[in-house]
């Protein structure tokens, strides 16, 4: 066996060298200058698009590029004459299942890379196949592989919807165990997988996380919204809120991991579905300490012709610890309610001190800057943005764009601040509470904003950095903008850059805007 050479941007190619005869004299001997031919094994095939130079594509399964960079010095394979016409080819590369197959409630769905390489044998599924029909139902390419997988499981359930128009409206109680479902990323076999997941620290991408727990969570509302002769019913499942989520132990991108979740709560056209995200590693073998997160998120129905609210499947919790899950959720979407009622009270009558004393350092930075303590900073000075057009590639199965991915794009926002602020690679901690307020459409014009709310400096070696991010939906045609989404994150830094001498500014604010802002977020993290 023969490697080929080629350029860093290709990968591998090995030909069988045994029984080859040289190229030249086949392409000298050929009637066409427009057939295609193919080696006796099925390795390549290749079409004369002029006389001089041929184009070659991989027909290997774990090939999926084309390669015209074949040297001098290297004997071509034998290729046998056969007349047909040159295929398009165009690849998607994640294992195919049976699309008509029920997903059912235990199972696992298996997540593979989305490139193919040396060692992945899945066979690459063709965008243009009868199993990304109807187009609808495939909101784009953009996906991770988790979301391709979950758009693949979750098309059953659609096509039965459409396909029976008079399927079943009355609502039936459903159990948490008939919605569970899990998903299994092998980090340590699937390198492939590995690089699509880790940032250039060797570490997980958490705005890439974030965005498959959102699919996920997705995905079981539907499950649980499926009546049992499979079908669904025409309403609209969107995310509403996701309550805080904080980073219990490291994960690590070259272990297995595996995030799985079921509602777990229902009320009369909301629901509640709890994810945990589990890695166990030679650190942590005992099961009961391998979650590293666990996350709440709140769907709401919405009748697919009138927007109004519409009801749900109710929830029967069967197990002790279903039930228990039950009641937390019911506490937690009490303390929801009581929240909103408390934010619609003036908030004008904060306490004037708190407002003044963080003030007064900002004030100095306006009106004495030369005076100005030279370890804080104000918090304009610490702002970044970023614009994107919402395209059709990035839209869910309603037409309007996803929700996982408009939390990575903020993710990966405030990671970047963070990075510029602090002058070294930030560690995520946690994310806070998240509210959608606005829908965003495909061709909105969407603006993150980011800046560094405020810092906790108490502990030295463990600094805390507090990031905002707002996304705002702009219209340049009717001249208005709207605030979609608030996030809010917190990161910190490794313990070696603060022992190498790093030191991190205090942040403060320079408006009375800002102030309340800081005093606002410092609140909500006290009470939760």
């Amino acid at each position: 066996m023969i490697p080929l050479k080629r350029p860093l941007s290709h990968p591998s190619f090995i030909f069988n060298k045994s029984n080859s005869k040289s190229l030249r004299s086949l392409i000298k001997n050929t009637p066409s200058t427009n057939e295609t031919f193919s080696s006796p094994i099925p390795i390549f095939y290749f079409k004369f698009s002029d006389s001089t130079m041929p184009i070659f594509a991989a027909n290997s399964s774990s090939f999926s590029r084309v390669n015209t960079h074949f040297p001098d010095s290297v004997n071509q394979p034998t290729l046998t004459y056969k007349a047909q016409t040159f295929p398009q080819i165009r690849t998607f590369c994640v294992k195919r299942t049976n699309p008509n197959a029920e997903l059912s409630a235990s199972n696992d769905i298996p997540i593979v890379s989305t490139v193919s390489g040396p060692i992945q044998t899945s066979q690459p599924i063709d965008a243009g196949s009868s199993m990304r029909k109807p187009i609808s139902l495939w909101p784009g390419m953009y996906h991770s592989p988790v979301t391709n997988a979950l758009w693949e499981a979750r098309s059953s359930m659609f096509e039965k919807s459409f396909a029976e128009k008079d399927s079943q409206t009355e609502l039936v109680a459903k159990t948490p165990s008939m919605s569970r479902t899990s998903i299994a990323y092998k980090f340590s076999s699937d390198y492939i997988l590995r690089e699509q997941y880790k940032n250039p620290w060797d570490e997980m991408r958490m705005g890439k996380l974030l965005e498959d727990l959102d699919a996920l969570a997705g995905t079981i509302s539907y499950k649980h919204c499926r009546n049992d002769d499979g079908a669904t019913r025409p309403i609209l499942l969107v995310t509403a809120s996701v309550d805080k989520m904080v980073l219990k132990k490291p994960i690590r991108v070259d272990f297995d991991l595996k995030i799985s979740g079921a509602v777990t709560w229902v009320g009369r056209s909301s629901m509640e579905i709890q994810m945990e995200v589990t890695q166990s590693t030679p650190d942590s073998p005992d099961p009961s300490d391998s979650v590293a997160i666990v996350a709440n998120f709140t769907f709401v129905a919405r009748d697919s012709k009138t927007g109004k609210s519409a009801p749900l499947n109710q929830i029967l919790p069967e197990t002790e610890h279903e039930k228990l899950l039950w009641k937390e959720a019911e506490e937690r979407n009490k303390m929801r309610k009581q929240k909103r009622v408390a934010e619609k009270k003036d908030v004008d009558n904060r306490d004037e001190d708190r407002l003044n004393k963080l003030l007064a350092e900002g004030r100095v930075f306006c009106d004495m800057p030369a005076l100005a303590d030279r370890d804080s900073i104000l918090i304009r000075d610490t702002c970044h943005e970023n614009s994107l057009m919402c395209q059709p590639q990035q839209r869910n199965i309603h037409g309007r764009i996803f929700g996982g991915f408009l939390m990575r794009k903020a993710s990966e926002l405030a990671f970047s601040n963070a990075y510029a602020f602090a002058g070294a690679a930030p560690c995520f901690m946690e994310v806070d509470h998240v509210d959608f307020f606005k829908p965003v459409d495909v061709g909105n014009f969407l603006r993150f904003k980011s800046c560094v709310l405020y810092t906790e400096l108490e502990n030295p070696m463990k600094p805390l950095i507090n990031v905002e991010v707002v996304a705002h939906v702009t219209r340049p045609e009717l001249r208005c903008s709207e605030v979609s989404n608030k996030f809010y994150f917190t990161f910190t830094v490794r313990p070696e850059a603060m022992k190498e001498g790093l030191k991190i500014r205090n942040v403060v604010p320079a408006t009375e805007e800002e102030a309340r802002r800081v005093l606002e977020r410092m609140d909500a993290e006290r009470s939760q």
